[in-house]
Parts: structure tokens; sequence; C-alpha cells
């Protein structure tokens, strides 16, 4: 026969065993990565890779730097992520070095990485998050979801809110702004750009700027010196270069060109602008203010 003791011990060890499971339950993490895909861990990520440079930025901005493992070449942001092991390149991943760093979370970028491998490192059951933030409130949304595979919410929360409120004062100080025709060269041999579904040109566009040739297919393309005399932009954006015969620098004898005219040929740190990161609002602040330097070029009477 039971007694009230042995009954009163069941139900304790019952609802023991309820709290405990409902505890791994609620230890499960689940997010949506850039490409719709759900990602699941069992319990926050201790051993990450980070497959592209503002992988590696976006994961040290979420808290989660002692959690990085391994990371792209060209990983040089922050200073501590120079330190870390080199799994490969875009076009070739170390998959024996990734293994061997034993991973429980790969970030990898869906326009950058080897389709092929990362497949292979899937099929070995290593959770795969794509990144590929397009848009400016994307970086801060990347940020939470990275914290929370990470268990650095508190972290990456602090962060997104930070970079947002730098986003909303230069949308709120450069909002109605005359708009300015932009061409954003990223090479000149062969000449290469961006297409509006880049972020760089989101970053534009907040700048009160317009991307020439954002109805390209491609998101990197190549296009013409007379394409670029056709569109005839007002300003000229380009990546600092060591060499002055280089970069942007290609155009400042081109006088049929507006931006050329008006000496709107404007350079600055392009990594700021390119890699999807928190650093991208520091890269918009000197965007913004060209833009605005181009407006001052501008004839009289010329809105």
């Amino acid at each position: 026969m039971k007694t009230p003791a042995y009954s009163c011990q069941l139900a304790l060890l019952g609802a023991s065993l309820c709290f405990l499971t409902a505890g791994a339950a609620q230890a499960a993490i689940s997010v949506r990565d850039d490409a719709g895909n759900t990602v699941t861990l069992a319990k926050p990520a201790q051993r990450v890779i980070a497959m592209a440079p503002h992988i590696t930025e976006l994961l040290f901005a979420a808290g989660g730097g002692e959690r990085v493992v391994g990371a792209m070449n060209f990983s040089d942001y922050p200073e501590a992520a120079k330190r870390l092991p080199l799994i490969g390149s875009d076009a070739q991943i170390d998959l024996e070095r990734v293994l061997a760093l034993r991973p429980d979370l790969l970030v990898v970028w869906q326009s950058g990485n080897t389709a092929r491998q990362i497949e292979q490192l899937k099929s070995l059951g290593v959770p795969v998050f794509y990144s590929e933030p397009k848009k400016l409130d994307q970086v801060a949304t990347s940020l939470t979801r990275l914290g929370q595979l990470m268990g650095t919410e508190a972290a990456a929360q602090a962060a997104a809110q930070d970079y947002r409120q730098k986003i909303a004062a230069l949308s709120a100080r450069y909002a109605g702004r005359p708009v300015v025709r932009v061409f954003y060269q990223i090479w000149e041999k062969p000449i290469y750009t961006l297409n509006g579904e880049h972020i760089a040109s989101d970053a534009i566009r907040v700048c009160g700027g317009q991307n020439v040739f954002a109805d390209e297919r491609v998101p990197a393309p190549n296009v013409s010196s007379e394409a670029v005399l056709k569109a005839n932009p007002e300003a000229i954006i380009g990546g600092q270069r060591h060499d002055a015969e280089s970069g942007i620098q290609i155009w400042r004898n081109v006088t049929a060109m507006e931006a050329v005219r008006r000496g709107n040929l404007f350079m600055l740190d392009s990594e700021l602008l390119v890699r999807a990161t928190p650093r991208i609002a520091d890269g918009m602040a000197v965007l913004c203010e060209k833009l605005e330097t181009a407006r001052q070029h501008r004839p009289v009477g010329k809105p």
C-alpha cells in the first residue's frame, strides 16, 4: 500500500521531471537566418567559425568574440580578430582545418562562400547560419540573432540599440535633402560598382543619394566607362587607395562628367560601407558629409 509520504515523493519527482523537461525545451534556441532557414541549437554556441570578414565583426560586436575559434581571410577587425586561426578564403575553405576546430556553429556568407563546401559541412551535421544583411536595419537584427545563438543577448541588444540610434540620427538629419546622383566605384580595372540590393545603396539612400546603377541585376556588376559617362553622376565615391593614379582618380580628366566638373570625386574607407557591420554607421556619417559637399558645389540657383 502506498503511504502518503510515498505519494508525495512521487508527486515531487513528477514535478521535478516536468520542470527539467520544460527547462530543456526552453534551452533550445531557434532563429531564422538571412536565407530564410530556421537554425536551431540545443544550447548556446561556444565554438563559432566566421566565414567572412563582416561576419567576424558581427560576432565580436554581438559579444561573442571569445566564442569565435576560426575566421576567413581578411578578418581584420577588431584587433583581436587578426589573431584567429584562418580557415581559408572565399574560393577555397580548408575543410580539415574547420573540422579540427570542432565548431558547433558556422556563420557563412551566402554570396561569398563556396556552396559545395558549405553543403559538405552541413552534411556532417554542423549547424549553419547564413548571413547577408542587405538593408541597414538587418545589421541590428543580425546582432540580436547571433547574440541569441551565442547566449550573449545583453551585449547584442546593447550594440543593436547603439547602432540603430546612430542610423536614426543620420536619417533625421539628411531626410528631405536634395537628391545627389552617385556612382559608387569599388574597383577600377575593370570597373566594378554595386547595385541597389547591396547595403551600401541603402546607406547612399539615407544620405539623400541615388545609386546610378541601382537597377543592375548582379550585386557587384562590371560596368564600362561609357556606361558611367552616360549615367553622368553628380558625385563619384571610391575607396581610399595609396596609388594616386588608381581608384576614382581615373576620372579626374573626364571633364564631360558632372562629378568631375564640380570637384565631386570623394574617397572614403570603403570597408566602412561595403561590410555590413555596425561600423557602417561611421562610414555613413562620412558619406553623408561628402554628399552635402556635392550639394554645396552646385551652381547658384540649382536645387
